[in-house]
């Protein structure tokens, strides 16, 4: 079943060139069950990414633009009085999808984003008093332009803490930057896309990651990574124990993909950046500058031994 995965890949990858390492750890991302995050400029792929991904995975999925006069109740429904039932009847919004590509989230107001938290982390809406569960699977794969462009809202720590994995694409080489001029349009190729893995085979996929052994001191591995990051006085705070479980969950989809029934010390360090950078605050330094969080992550991956 991990060898569809890689027939989805390389399906991807057709339509996303030159990004190999950034489509396989999001397929990594979504096989753990997490929630994605895209995070670079304008026009670099993200949307892209996030379409193809979802028609290779045979996905029902949903687009919604973020912007600034969004409202909560535009993505989760809303209740409309129906005269012929004499009553309020609920609209489902485009949240109830197996996956919401929720286009630059950085844009809608922290209200309309905060309407996000209970379908990432529950799996599950609340309109009107009524609890309504979303489609299996679920993701959010969400893009987002940065923190400095105008017309942006940061997204907060509870939200980023609720995303599995930031990939940032940046931009291509020469060679594939070549490929894209010379090429097929982008939207053309999406439109030819067939699914190369149904959501049964998704499902089972995820299933079968139970049967991916984490040794005890791998375990004590990623509890160290985890004890570190919240001592060492390079993070405003450390990460938490949402996020050791999400590093070791990736751990495990890591492995599967690379054709192991077990979880080695440099699975998780492939994915200690995508995981717990954007989880990590950096503390200002002397000069009132910071280190990149990615920096300051390596750095702590350096500090803990294996």
């Amino acid at each position: 079943m991990f060898n569809q995965l890689h027939a989805v890949a390389r399906q991807v990858s057709q339509v996303v060139v030159g990004k190999d390492q950034q489509v396989r750890l999001a397929l990594t991302c979504l096989l753990a069950g997490g929630h994605l995050l895209l995070e670079d400029l304008p026009g670099v792929g993200k949307t892209t990414l996030a379409h193809a991904l979802a028609i290779s995975l045979g996905l029902k999925f949903n687009r919604v633009q973020f912007t600034s006069d969004l409202l909560p109740a535009d993505v989760a429904g809303i209740s409309v009085y129906e005269r012929e039932t004499n009553g309020f009847v609920f609209h489902p919004g485009p949240i109830f999808t197996q996956v919401l590509l929720a286009d630059e989230i950085n844009r809608a107001t922290p209200k309309t984003q905060s309407g996000l938290l209970e379908a990432m982390e529950e799996r599950q809406v609340s309109a009107d008093g009524v609890t309504r569960a979303l489609p299996e699977p679920f993701f959010v794969i969400a893009t987002q332009n940065p923190a400095n462009q105008v017309g942006t809202f940061p997204l907060p720590e509870s939200q980023l803490d609720r995303f599995l994995m930031c990939l940032s694409l940046g931009y291509p080489d020469a060679a594939a930057e070549r490929a894209l001029l010379m090429g097929e349009d982008r939207r053309a190729m999406l439109r030819q896309l067939a699914p190369a893995m149904q959501p049964e085979q998704l499902a089972q996929a995820q299933r079968a990651l139970k049967d991916i052994h984490a040794s005890p001191a791998l375990i004590t591995y990623v509890q160290a990574l985890a004890q570190a990051s919240r001592q060492n006085g390079l993070f405003a705070e450390g990460l938490s124990p949402r996020a050791a479980i999400a590093l070791l969950q990736a751990g495990r989809a890591w492995a599967a993909l690379e054709g192991r029934d077990h979880v080695i010390p440099e699975d998780i360090q492939a994915l200690l950046v995508p995981v717990c950078a954007h989880r990590l605050r950096p503390l200002k330094a002397a000069h009132g500058q910071a280190l990149a969080s990615r920096d300051l992550v390596l750095q702590l991956q350096k500090a803990v031994p294996v």
